[in-house]
């Protein structure tokens, strides 16, 4: 057993299977006493049993290490509160939350219909505000605590999944929120996003040339909820981990601007936009592009 977190009581959410899994055995492996949260559900949601999050409870303890299982449902006020309430009262604290619950429903976005674009904003999105809420009027009156929550890549868009895109921008833009509302009581926020082989990489509509596992991205993990990142006042912070890569993304800001002398009118932005401010090419884009030029190219060759 490690002591990178000894003493830190830690929430994961969606701890039963995958990246989840991972990120709650190291938590203890390095000493901290583990809420597993998992609802126990399929990739698209359904199904749910508590056996999950038992089962990865009674490996941390095989191994010598303190844990409980909350199998509650995060996307409710309720489930997100139930979780911080058990790390109250199991073990009178709370110091870092990892909300890693995920589901996925693809369709391409013509076709989606409501019942696959609610559970996937709810447990993804919705998932992480009702647990960084709960933890952090909590970690408000310590005067410190860790929130992390976890993105994607595929904020940038998905050629299949806006329902899962969107809530991974969301929580970009929630962890950022969180940083800055919660800078001045000691509570830090960071977002993690992952490229680990797992049961929902395998529905990525794009081949992964940079991939890695589990076990990499717990490791990156254990950092920004230990104090060694708190020390370097790491917050407001999203990452990428893909095996031996580690990389951050930039912060939003404006790229180019112009001025007009007097009012706009849509003829003055026609003639003015594309050769001023003009437009920054999304790399996903021409990735896009060129899969469908190769598709052509297979489908005439003889």
């Amino acid at each position: 057993m490690g002591n990178f977190l000894a003493g830190k009581v830690v929430a994961v959410t969606g701890a039963g299977r995958g990246i989840g899994r991972a990120v709650a055995l190291a938590a203890a492996a390095e000493g901290a006493r583990v809420v597993v949260n998992d609802y126990g559900v399929s990739i698209e949601g359904a199904e749910p049993t508590s056996e999950i999050a038992e089962a990865v409870v009674k490996e941390i303890e095989a191994a010598g290490g303190d844990a409980i299982a909350v199998a509650d449902d995060i996307s409710t006020m309720a489930g997100g509160q139930r979780v911080v309430d058990t790390a109250l009262e199991t073990y009178g604290r709370i110091d870092g939350v990892v909300c890693v619950a995920g589901i996925l429903r693809e369709r391409m976005l013509f076709n989606m219909s409501e019942e696959e674009w609610d559970p996937v904003l709810a447990t993804h999105l919705k998932g992480t505000f009702t647990v960084f809420r709960a933890a952090s009027a909590i970690m408000r009156r310590q005067g410190s605590g860790t929130l992390i929550g976890f993105t994607s890549g595929n904020h940038q868009g998905s050629v299949s999944q806006a329902n899962y895109s969107a809530a991974k921008g969301g929580i970009i833009s929630l962890v950022r929120s969180a940083a800055l509302g919660l800078h001045k009581y000691g509570v830090t926020a960071n977002a993690v996003a992952p490229v680990a082989r797992t049961r929902m990489s395998a529905n990525v509509p794009m081949e992964l040339k940079e991939i890695g596992e589990p076990e990499d991205v717990a490791a990156l993990v254990v950092y920004l909820l230990s104090e060694r990142a708190r020390e370097e006042r790491i917050t407001g912070q999203v990452y990428t981990i893909a095996g031996p890569k580690i990389a951050v993304w930039a912060q939003p800001r404006e790229l180019r601007s112009g001025y007009a002398e007097g009012a706009w009118t849509p003829e003055r932005i026609a003639d003015f936009l594309p050769g001023t401010v003009g437009v920054d090419p999304m790399p996903l884009l021409a990735q896009v592009e060129e899969m469908a030029r190769a598709a052509r190219s297979a489908k005439k060759a003889p």
